[in-house]
């Protein structure tokens, strides 16, 4: 059974940085497409970036050159390093593991506009960021 555990979320002013982890057993983080979505209060949730399984890396335009995704193959563990934060990226943010579509909806090319994800993909519990001075 695929989990996945979020950590690392918190606190934080504008312009600092934050690395929310995202351990993950039952299956590897390193051979599986796996992203971090965000969702804001009333919100759907946003692919913001994504790891397909080659290891290319997509980001949203959102986060593109602030965030950075990376993955430890030792730990089985996702990462979202976060720099420069504003208030506009509070949210809950999630990892997320699933097959090749997860990397087209970070990309914007697949939409589910009634938040009806493929039931396959694995979600972990969240961890809440928010950005206030």
């Amino acid at each position: 059974q695929v989990q996945l555990v979020e950590f690392g979320g918190g606190s934080v002013q504008p312009a600092g940085s934050l690395r929310p982890s995202c351990g993950v057993t039952g299956t590897s983080a390193s051979t599986s497409c796996v992203a971090w979505f965000r969702q804001h209060p009333g919100k759907g949730r946003e692919g913001i970036a994504a790891f397909s399984r080659d290891g290319t890396i997509t980001y949203a335009r959102s986060v593109q050159g602030r965030f950075t995704i990376s993955k430890d193959p030792a730990e089985n563990t996702l990462y979202l390093q976060m720099n420069n934060l504003k208030p506009e990226d509070t949210a809950m943010y999630y990892c997320a593991l699933g097959d090749t579509t997860l990397t087209m909806v970070v990309a914007g090319i697949v939409a589910y506009p009634d938040q009806k994800f493929p039931a396959a993909w694995s979600w972990g519990q969240g961890t809440q960021v928010t950005v206030t001075s």
